[in-house]
């Protein structure tokens, strides 16, 4: 997988509505985001930073990326904070949750989001070492973050994980990555049943086909010419226009919302 930084993606991505006023939906609210240096983990830091939440963020390491989150979430005038590391690792994951508190002092809101794909053409080429990978990154790492973090979650707290419209019709290029979104709908919904007794709520997003680095990232430029325009809307979706499901599920607008999962995918009708 090359990386590719969002300053080399044409057109560029969309990370927050033009114009686009907060109205204090996440006002006080501590919030950890994985993956918000680029694509949808950056939209969704931007717009909670614009509802008035104090934010750390994640990056593996796209440092120029991540600075460029950091200046645009610093602009609300909240708190904020990033972390560099390996969320595979889960000491990382106590790493992320000792920042918090020491930064902020409590945490509020957890959103599981960043993730690897490997595309394949057979599961004969898949390696060990890229299943492993593609697993701890994608699902492992969300168990270790909400472990590590569940101590300081209460009632009110709300998790959302990010899976995906591939664990619900498959990809045949991309079956190791698919099968942890599966995963992460699955321990969406388990950790929901566990947690309700808590009041702490925990939600999915399942994004369709959305305009993120992770997609030159990872297929070649006649799949990226033609990406998305197999939906019914006939495009790709901005990071902009998913991130309201997030904010949605956080907020106190999505309060009798748990063990649900979201589908922002361009009109894909899922049988859930």
């Amino acid at each position: 997988m090359k990386e590719v930084s969002e300053k080399e993606m044409d057109p560029q991505p969309e990370y927050l509505k033009k114009g686009y006023k907060g109205s204090e939906k996440l006002k006080d609210k501590v919030a950890i985001i994985t993956g918000g240096d680029s694509g949808i983990g950056k939209a969704i830091s931007i717009l909670f930073a614009a509802e008035g939440a104090s934010v750390l963020f994640t990056y593996h390491s796209s440092d120029k990326d991540a600075k460029k989150t950091l200046a645009e979430v610093k602009k609300y005038g909240n708190p904020c904070a990033m972390i560099q590391g390996d969320l595979s690792d889960s000491k990382h994951s106590k790493e992320i949750v000792d920042k918090a508190i020491s930064e902020f002092g409590k945490i509020d809101i957890v959103i599981n989001n960043a993730a690897v794909q490997f595309p394949q053409d057979s599961l004969t080429d898949i390696t060990d070492e890229q299943i492993q990978k593609t697993f701890a990154t994608n699902i492992f790492a969300y168990m270790y973050l909400c472990r590590e973090a569940l101590p300081h979650l209460k009632e009110g707290s709300s998790i959302i994980n990010t899976t995906s419209v591939t664990a619900y019709k498959g990809n045949e290029r991309l079956i190791d990555y698919s099968s942890t979104k599966g995963a992460i709908v699955s321990f969406t919904r388990s950790l929901s049943a566990n947690l309700a007794h808590k009041k702490i709520r925990v939600n999915g997003v399942a994004p369709g086909p959305i305009w993120t680095p992770l997609i030159p990232s990872t297929f070649p430029k006649e799949d990226v010419d033609g990406f998305g325009k197999d939906v019914p809307l006939n495009r790709p979706g901005q990071p902009s226009e998913v991130a309201g499901c997030y904010l949605f599920l956080a907020s106190d607008l999505g309060s009798y919302m748990t063990g649900q999962v979201l589908h922002p995918n361009g009109g894909e009708i899922i049988n859930t």
